[in-house]
């Protein structure tokens, strides 16, 4: 952070290896989508020697957009590793998608790393900061977790580098914004005919020097004489900062008296503080200049990266435990000890199947290493998990990618990361371990998919390959689950978001060579007898040989919700032969099953068998069974059939602005509020119960409503009779469907 000679092994298009832990950084990437990350990890690769030329997002030339979805798009949508080597050491830069729908790929990056650089934009003032990029901060401040704030675009016009430092100092040190300090202040060179004033260099708060990148490469040289003023207001206010936070209580004392702090020692504190997550640098940058080899900021990045952030050695690892839920000893960041190891991510590789991005805890992993694969799943937020899986399998090739790339590796130390091919079923979340039995890793949580997405193959050839692209579309993507509704008939991709379902589409068709159509999502209804009726069901046939005699009658009341299908046998003097009485019971659960009204299963009724007639050569099982269903039918046509729609119990967290917003919403949708309550962060939570029916596309919905700041969650909480108006409209709708 402060001057020294700078060292970068690294060469274009070949990645270093770690040998050690203290030598490795894993630092993932968090910004809101648009704010820089993708372009920020170009210009750090390419100061850092990994890359001879930066590629641009908008020409899909970047080393992180590697996928076609991504070059098609111009977005990442996925997580992205691309390794640089700075002064020794291997940082392992973990880009992540910035738009609310890929969160699992972020969430995959917070548990791969170590700390964090989060990526604002001051061309999109404080939209930049969106609610996603605070909940992150928010996660990372639970676990400790270091990070640091980097302000990009400040090259384009009507930028303000003190008020987006100001915004962030609100948002990011709501508890303490002293602790959210910048470290530099920008250079602007002279104004161009727009009045804008370009971005040439940072002036060092601590070292008084001004690092001048205008001729493509850095050079220091001392502030002029225009500049002292603020920086000396803004370096007081950063070494008051670093002291609060430092270790040394005489260090205040010292400062306030009028005492100079020697500035080796402010660099120490600031260190410290940075690596232990109680400091926050605000640092820019910018890229790199057509032909220059460093943008603006990029070794002072590098830099804070190396020398403020922790190794993997100065981190604590996620718990463990057996299998059956048995603590065991915390992994040890010691390239000697027992392999423990975590898969992070999950992706299709053409050429070498399904390839398993690893975060290796404790001891060395190697090709054609026997390690046990032992997984949970990941848990939502209602802690349903997968069911436990386990298996030994023989790890395949390591490599580490670098855009398309995958360069092999021999080994992967403690701390590290690399891609594992051929580890059979592996799925994110799982296990590797060796030694000393199987283990567990504590799991972490991904958000409930509440987006439902209703597919069908498109043609024949599609058929048999839908469930296989299925299967491994949600097994790379722990957000995405798959459900077969057994009322509805239909298969449903449960989404974050239409951008991930448009995503989940285009990967069917293009990485598994399956074509789907997207079809309406179908709310699954049920049906039940308004009043008490009865019903006779005559089933009687006679053409040559056996004939078919059958006659039952039968009284249907409703019961109470929840109560399903009860048959009473109130036959008395045999008119139904004992045999048959069965026989009764499985045609009308049978008809109960199809439904009657519209279609939909019926359920909380009482049906009683009361009388009946028989024949003793013409009567069968099977025509006691349609008598039955007949019954049901004609006790339907004498009384109103209600429809029963799925009631969901959500809870919508939304800042407080958006409160009124929200119920109005809610109420329009034919919820009832049943309760808010006071959050953290100035926001609300909304308690409701509001239909299945009305809420399909709220993900969307509440997003555009509340500007992406607002998140919910649902679960099932009973089925209750739909007004009878929309009833009718869905049974004519269904009629319509059958007659076409």
């Amino acid at each position: 952070m402060g001057d020294r000679t700078h060292t970068h092994t690294g060469a274009a298009g070949r990645a270093a290896t770690a040998g050690r832990p203290a030598s490795v950084r894993n630092v993932v990437l968090v910004g809101h989508s648009g704010s820089g990350k993708t372009t920020l990890v170009e210009a750090l690769a390419l100061t850092a020697g990994a890359l001879n030329r930066a590629g641009r997002v908008e020409d899909g030339a970047t080393v992180s957009d590697h996928d076609e979805i991504e070059q098609r798009r111009q977005r990442s949508v996925q997580l992205s590793l691309v390794p640089v080597e700075w002064d020794g050491c291997r940082i392992n830069l973990l880009d992540t998608p910035g738009y609310a729908d890929f969160v699992g790929e972020l969430r995959a990056g917070l548990r791969a790393a170590d700390a964090a650089l989060f990526v604002v934009s001051a061309a999109q003032e404080a939209d930049a900061v969106a609610e996603a990029t605070r909940e992150a901060w928010e996660e990372c401040a639970d676990v400790g977790m270091p990070r640091a704030v980097v302000i990009t675009h400040l090259d384009t016009a009507r930028t303000s580098f003190d008020e987006m430092t100001r915004i962030c100092g609100r948002i990011f040190g709501r508890d303490d914004p002293d602790a959210v300090l910048p470290l530099h202040l920008p250079v602007r060179g002279p104004e161009g005919p727009d009045g804008h004033a370009p971005l040439t260099g940072l002036s060092g708060l601590l070292t008084q020097q001004v690092s001048d990148y205008s001729s493509g490469e850095r050079k220091e040289a001392p502030p002029s004489g225009d500049r002292r003023g603020p920086l000396r207001e803004a370096r007081d206010r950063l070494i008051e900062g670093i002291i609060a936070e430092s270790e040394d209580e005489t260090l205040m004392e010292h400062y306030l008296g009028g005492g100079e702090v020697d500035v080796t020692t402010l660099v120490r504190d600031l260190e410290r503080a940075v690596a232990r997550g109680s400091f926050h640098p605000v640092v820019t940058a910018a890229p790199a200049a057509e032909g220059a080899r460093q943008g603006v900021g990029t070794m002072e990045l590098l830099d804070l990266i190396t020398r403020g952030f922790p190794s993997p050695e100065e981190r604590t690892p996620p718990a463990v435990t057996t299998p059956d839920g048995v603590p065991r000893p915390a992994p040890v960041c010691d390239p000697a000890a027992p392999l423990v190891a975590e898969v992070v991510k999950t992706s299709s590789d053409p050429y070498v199947g399904r390839v398993a991005l690893v975060r290796v805890f404790s001891g060395t992993l190697r090709p054609d290493d026997t390690v046990h694969v032992c997984g949970h799943g990941l848990t939502g937020p209602g802690g349903g998990a997968r069911p436990c899986h386990e298996s030994d399998v023989r790890a395949g090739a390591l490599s580490v990618p670098f855009g398309k790339q995958q360069r092999p590796l021999d080994h992967c130390v403690a701390g590290d990361l690399a891609c594992v091919s051929k580890l059979g079923g592996a799925e994110t979340g799982d296990t590797l371990s060796t030694d000393g039995g199987p283990l567990l890793m504590e799991p972490w949580t991904m958000p409930d998919p509440l987006l439902p997405l209703a597919v069908r193959a498109h043609g024949k050839a599609d058929e048999d390959k839908l469930s296989q692209g299925l299967a491994r579309l949600v097994a790379e993507d722990p957000t995405m689950r798959l459900e077969q509704n057994q009322d509805t008939h239909q298969v449903v991709l449960w989404c974050m978001g239409e951008a991930h379902t448009e995503v989940a589409l285009e990967r069917l068709r293009s990485r598994y060579g399956v074509q789907v159509d997207a079809e309406p999502h179908r709310v699954p209804l049920r049906e039940t007898f308004a009043s008490r009726t009865v019903g006779r069901g005559r089933h009687v046939k006679q053409s040559g040989g056996h004939g078919q005699y059958a006659v039952c009658e039968i009284e249907v009341e409703p019961l109470p919700p929840g109560a399903g299908i009860e048959f009473v046998d109130k036959v008395v003097g045999g008119s139904v032969p004992r045999q048959f009485v069965a026989a009764v019971e499985k045609g009308v659960r049978a008809q109960a099953a199809r439904g009657l009204a519209a279609g939909n299963p019926l359920v909380d009724v009482r049906v009683t068998l009361l009388d009946g007639k028989s024949h003793s050569v013409d009567s069968s099982d099977a025509a006691f069974q349609t008598a039955g269903a007949l019954a049901l039918r004609e006790a339907a046509a004498d009384t109103r059939v209600e429809l029963l729609e799925p009631v969901a119990r959500i809870g919508v967290l939304v800042p407080d602005d958006d409160v009124g917003a929200v119920m109005s919403d809610l109420a329009a949708r034919r919820g009832r509020v049943v309760g808010t309550e006071q959050s953290t962060g100035e926001r609300t939570l909304v308690r409701a119960e509001v239909p299945e029916i009305e809420i399909g596309r709220y993900t969307v919905d509440l997003r555009s409503l509340t500007h992406g700041a607002g998140r919910f969650d649902r679960a099932y909480a009973r089925h209750e009779p739909m007004p009878r108006q929309l009833a009718e409209r869905i049974r004519e709708a269904r009629e319509n469907s059958t007659g076409s």
